[in-house]
């Protein structure tokens, strides 16, 4: 009877044990599960985000509508790659047109293309001026472009200071043959009424002719001392000048300006006469050799950029101020890396490649440009040996991280 009670005794306790061991079991495995379910659900909030296609800044943790368009979001999956770099599938390199290339250094020498408008040489150009005050009686050329030979009339002048000074010339001329002192004095007053009519602008020959001519005239007409086009008219019949007065400007046309801006990167292979060879516009069969004739020592700080004029000789006259023309000049430097100038996203604060760094993964470089030449841009930053950098496609790329991460490739640099 005892060994009974002790052997219901030892189930009773066998049951209770198997019964508390069962329910725990049960409480670790339902915990288990919702620390499960838990787990997914915060791997799914990780891993997925809704976007817009038409706004990719937009970004929201659930499905909805765009508040900018009101389309519909999209939903994406995070990528796990890099901040600055994306992953792509072979069927979105083909689709973006996306091609690499072995980027390594060339040397620069380039020819450069600049365009500008030709001149008139301001070194071939002589202005005219009235040396005494007066009146214009009258002017022989009165439109801009004739031409104008040396030793033909431009203007007469009606001139009071002139008139004086003719009439001491005279009055001392005859006084030369006088006797004594009278005859010293009149040459000593002759030359001086001499020096301040060559000051008036009247020649030799003018002078002379006072001699024979009892009536002095007020009236002066005034010469050319050289040929060439006029290119400005200043005064008007019937108008007083004061002395220094511009009358009229004449240039000669048998070599003109063309004045261009070239970058600053270029400033140490230019030089004074650096050969360019100049096309025109209004003739585009023609061509002429031409020659840096001024470089300007101060640069532009606004725009960065250097005033270079070249000096074009202009046989038969056929070119004319204000034609357009292009100045292609050879400009030889350094080695340096160049790739297409698509290749390269420009910010406003900021520009960059991208590059890949292996077989469907590309990353985002922040670099420094230099100068452009014939769809090309030069790259300043230094790009490991080897680096194969984005030369087709570079936009797809960004558009897909804009639009996958919704953010810029560059806003973790900026911050």
């Amino acid at each position: 009877m005892k060994n009974l009670n002790q052997i219901g005794i030892f189930l009773l306790l066998s049951l209770i044990f198997t019964a508390c061991n069962s329910s725990k079991k049960e409480d670790h495995s339902q915990h288990e599960n919702k620390k499960e379910d838990h787990s997914q659900h915060d791997k799914n909030k990780e891993t997925t985000f809704y976007t817009c296609s038409m706004d990719p800044q937009v970004k929201e943790d659930k499905p909805g509508k765009c508040p900018i368009c009101h389309m519909e979001l999209t939903p994406i999956k995070q990528d796990d790659s890099e901040v600055n770099q994306i992953s792509l599938s072979k069927q979105q390199i083909q689709l973006g047109n996306i091609t690499t290339q072995v980027i390594g250094q060339t040397q620069n020498n380039l020819e450069q293309n600049y365009t500008g408008v030709l001149t008139f040489n301001q070194e071939k150009s002589k202005t005219f001026s009235s040396k005494a005050m007066g009146r214009i009686e009258k002017l022989y050329f009165k439109s801009t472009g004739d031409y104008l030979s040396k030793n033909k009339p431009i203007y007469q002048l009606y001139s009071e200071d002139i008139a004086i000074a003719k009439q001491d010339y005279y009055t001392a001329f005859k006084q030369l043959e006088m006797p004594g002192d009278f005859g010293k004095n009149a040459k000593n007053i002759m030359n001086a009424a001499k020096q301040k009519l060559l000051f008036y602008g009247l020649s030799n020959t003018q002078i002379e002719n006072i001699k024979s001519n009892k009536d002095v005239s007020p009236y002066t007409t005034f010469y050319s001392t050289v040929g060439g086009t006029i290119s400005e008219i200043t005064a008007v019949e019937g108008s007083y000048v004061m002395e220094g007065t511009p009358i009229i400007k004449v240039t000669d046309l048998s070599k003109l300006w063309l004045e261009t801006q070239v970058n600053i990167n270029y400033f140490n292979s230019l030089k004074i006469g650096q050969n360019a060879t100049i096309t025109f516009a209004d003739f585009p069969d023609k061509s002429i050799s031409a020659k840096v004739s001024f470089i300007n020592p101060e640069i532009n700080p606004e725009t960065r950029l250097l005033l270079i004029r070249f000096e074009v000789p202009n046989q038969n006259l056929i070119l004319k101020p204000g034609m357009q023309a292009i100045a292609k000049l050879m400009i030889s430097g350094g080695k340096g890396i160049y790739i297409p100038t698509d290749a390269v996203i420009r910010e406003e604060n900021a520009s960059y490649i991208w590059v890949e760094k292996k077989p469907g993964v590309y990353e985002n470089l922040m670099v420094e440009t230099g100068i452009e030449t014939n769809g090309l841009i030069e790259i300043k930053t230094k790009i490991a040996n080897g680096q194969k950098v984005v030369i087709t496609g570079a936009y797809a790329i960004n558009s897909e991280y804009k639009f996958r991460k919704g953010s810029d490739p560059m806003e973790c640099m900026k911050m």
